[in-house]
């Protein structure tokens, strides 16, 4: 059996889809991952990853070995679960994207305290996924792409993306007549410019290359526009409460949606009661926000 250090890297590398991802995962540096990963490949005499423009893929025989460590390490989180005393399954950590956890989720959290009774809640606000299998967390509500949920993933609502200015910038800089004028804007990105191009292609709009700032999460970029310094592309869920101020303003009438908010809970607690009804609570309310920033208009 190979050392459970180099097993425990590439799980991560392969569920994180990168390196540095994984790295941020366990805690370590990037160069641990890597090296445990090189070594792992060397240990087994089989190739398990590859490079892509993307990050990183898996292997034929990767994804084979990681679907068989993920299982295995799932077994180990249900069985510890199971065997832990019910005094010490009082608390839900829930994980969630820190702009809905922020804007959205936050200010809700007395009704789900209410709706839990005696289980406490610890949220967290972060973009990635808890390592359930050494119980990070009970819940993740993630954000992506359909196609790149993780597996046991639930949809819980797609909401309209669009992109929202403050009006001081507005007043600075004069009114954006035509979407395509955007890409020339100074706009404010996540990790990378990838929302914005898949949004600019949804728009039917091509463009060069794009400007302005990469910052980390959806939350620092909606601050950031706030603060005047460029365009974001923001959902009725989080920008709603500051465009009712009017601090913030929707720039054209679009609808676009890149993706969705996802609910995903640790194997072990799948079946526990209080995290299917945070699920069904979720899912009526993130539905319901999402339909009454619809029937709006505005």
């Amino acid at each position: 059996m190979p050392p459970l250090q180099m097993v425990r890297a590439f799980e991560a590398a392969g569920r994180m889809g990168s390196m540095r991802k994984a790295a941020d995962d366990l805690g370590v540096s990037h160069s641990v991952v890597s090296r445990h990963v090189r070594n792992l490949e060397f240990w087994m005499a089989v190739k398990l990853v590859t490079s892509s423009p993307r990050g990183l893929r898996l292997t034929r025989e990767g994804e084979i070995f990681h679907a068989a460590v993920s299982t295995a390490f799932e077994l180990i989180a249900t069985t510890t679960e199971e065997l832990r005393p019910p005094s010490h399954r009082r608390s839900l950590r829930l994980w969630c994207m820190p702009g809905l956890a922020t804007r959205w989720l936050g200010p809700r959290l007395p009704q789900i305290q209410q709706m839990l009774g005696e289980t406490e809640i610890v949220l967290r606000a972060i973009d990635r996924l808890p390592d359930f299998s050494v119980g990070e967390a009970e819940v993740m509500v993630g954000y992506g792409k359909p196609q790149d949920m993780p597996m046991g993933a639930s949809e819980l609502v797609s909401p309209r993306m669009f992109p929202v200015v403050s009006r001081d910038w507005l007043a600075a800089t004069g009114p954006v007549e035509r979407v395509d004028e955007l890409a020339r804007a100074p706009l404010i990105h996540e990790e990378n410019r990838q929302q914005w191009a898949d949004w600019f292609r949804a728009a039917g709009v091509h463009h060069d290359a794009l400007r302005g700032p990469r910052l980390w999460d959806a939350s620092l970029g909606f601050e950031a526009a706030l603060a005047g310094q460029g365009v974001a592309l923001a959902t009725r869920l989080i920008a709603g409460d500051e465009m009712a101020r009017g601090r913030l303003v929707e720039l054209f009438d679009t609808d676009i949606r890149l993706g969705a908010y996802f609910f995903i809970a640790a194997p072990s607690r799948r079946k526990d009661r209080a995290i299917r009804k945070l699920h069904d609570w979720l899912l009526d309310e993130l539905t319901r926000s999402e339909a009454a920033a619809a029937s709006s208009g505005s």
